[in-house]
């Protein structure tokens, strides 16, 4: 079977469906193509258990963009909650909240404790490590040592799987910009005070501080369904069980073949003028014939995979954090997430909790392939050591693994990126990529899709007016109207790069 269509999407997660949903709504005809069987949503999809619902990785709805906060209006007008952000912090035995509070620092940690901590703190800026180049310098330089070992060596060498003293300084300068531990202690103090004014406008919010966000009350799958239906309703077509596994350009006629796998066999041939491609790019290059230059390169870039382990537990009542960061080094988890905290919606029966363990590691190795059974026994034993709630209430689990969820900075992807991007667009000026896989970049969900409108405006426009990939804090772009763009494409998260 052959099929054309004026633009092809590859993968219906936030970036796919908001370029498709953008060019349906303009009338223009658009398909976008989901491996999953399924269900849309790829990272940002909505699991469903026995009637439990899973957020995987969490998807707080915010962003300083109007456009993207007007677009999930449109798509989903009715189903937002409001929701507290409250995380804590679990470490031996102990939890901490975040932002910090500062008398409850206090006390958790001891009076001996929290003096060495300042201490620690006053000699880290009286004595500054000059020039600092790896993560556990520049959060020396901002916190002190004692407070660098308790609150983030353990959680951040969980997620990425590299020490801290390999990691580089500018990704800590990023992630944590404008906190210190002074403004953490001021902040604090206001809190514990009850002194703190949220949203008053009096000086720029430090994003780690950030107090609230926007949330569907099913999980963020309900806003990609819709999104999905939009785009059926607008004339687009939305084809799940489609696994892209062959691209060809051919520079006479400008169109793209694109062959399709289906499960059980079944093979599929797309035609299309332009390729919109939210696929990993790994994946993508390899799939283009003939081989790009850029093969290599493509090749060596790497990804950081995670598991969820979601534990359903007779507890009526249970901690009210979205999530709880495990900086505790006795245990593999970095993570619990709360899902009832994200939305009541979430769980179907008040008389019992769910909670998602999630443990970071690389696809292939001991985590990701330990049976279900070992990982569910892992999850129970480690719940109980932390003591969330008594591992024998727990009375059923499901595993989720989740490939490819964070591109991995590493000391060569920049030049590798570089290199793919020049030989994609110079050999295939129709070829568009978007999203966090689909541009290698550890982006927020307000970010993904600022990409995919920009990319829809090209493609309507015949040229490339924008540069989706000028995300920096400069960014500036070609035409006026798109309030907050600068602000989304900044929003970039970073991940660790290895020290220089």
């Amino acid at each position: 079977m052959s099929l054309h269509t004026e633009t092809l999407v590859i993968g219906a997660g936030p970036a796919g469906l908001t370029t498709g949903y953008m060019l349906a709504k303009a009338g223009r005809d658009v398909v976008v193509l989901e491996r999953d069987p399924t269900q849309v949503g790829g990272i940002s999809r909505t699991v469903e258990y026995k009637g439990f619902l899973f957020d995987i990785g969490g998807h707080r709805f915010f962003s300083k963009a109007k456009e993207v906060v007007d677009l999930w209006n449109e798509i989903l007008p009715d189903d937002f909650i409001e929701r507290p952000r409250l995380s804590r912090i679990y470490y031996k035995g102990k939890t901490y909240a975040y932002p910090l509070k500062a008398f409850e620092a206090l006390r958790n940690l001891g009076i001996i404790e929290s003096g060495m901590c300042v201490a620690s703190y006053l000699w880290a800026r009286a004595r500054p490590i000059q020039e600092p180049r790896s993560f556990h310098d520049w959060v020396r330089n901002q916190f002190g040592e004692r407070l660098y070992s308790i609150f983030f060596k353990t959680y951040t060498e969980k997620v990425w799987g590299m020490s801290c003293d390999d990691i580089s300084a500018d990704w800590a300068a990023q992630r944590i910009k404008g906190l210190d531990l002074g403004a953490a202690i001021r902040d604090g103090l206001k809190r514990s005070l009850g002194l703190h004014r949220s949203g008053t406008g009096d000086g720029p919010v430090i994003k780690t501080l950030i107090e609230s966000f926007r949330y569907p009350r099913r999980g963020p799958g309900m806003m990609w369904d819709a999104a999905a239906a939009a785009i059926r309703r607008n004339g687009g077509r939305v084809l799940l069980d489609r696994r892209v596994d062959g691209l060809s350009y051919d520079p006479g006629t400008k169109l793209w073949t694109v062959s399709v796998r289906r499960e059980g066999g079944t093979r599929e041939t797309f035609t299309a003028r332009n390729v919109v491609s939210s696929a990993p790019i790994r994946e993508l290059v390899g799939a283009i014939r003939p081989a790009p230059l850029s093969t290599f390169h493509a090749r060596s870039l790497r990804y950081r995979d995670f598991v969820t382990v979601a534990l359903i537990a007779r507890a009526k009542d249970s901690f009210p954090d979205n999530w709880i960061y495990v900086h505790d080094p006795a245990v593999k988890v970095g993570r619990v997430q709360n899902f009832r905290s994200w939305s009541p919606e979430m769980v179907p029966d008040e008389s019992y909790t769910c909670l998602g363990l999630e443990y970071f590691c690389f696809e292939g190795d001991g985590l990701w392939n330990a049976p279900d059974s070992e990982l569910i026994a892992l999850a129970r034993r480690e719940i109980g050591l932390i003591g969330l709630v008594d591992p024998a209430s727990v009375v059923d689990a499901c595993v989720v693994r989740q490939p490819k969820a964070y591109p991995v900075y590493d000391d060569a992807y920049r030049a590798h990126v570089a290199t793919i991007r020049r030989d994609l667009e110079g050999s295939y000026p129709t070829l568009h990529l978007v999203g966090r896989n689909g541009m290698h970049k550890y982006n927020n969900q307000d970010h993904a899709m600022m990409t995919a409108m920009l990319t829809a405006r090209n493609i309507l426009a015949g040229e490339r007016r924008f540069d989706v990939w000028n995300v920096n804090e400069d960014a500036e772009y070609a035409e006026a109207g798109l309030s907050g763009a600068r602000e989304a494409l900044s929003s970039e998260r970073m991940v660790p790069r290895k020290v220089a």
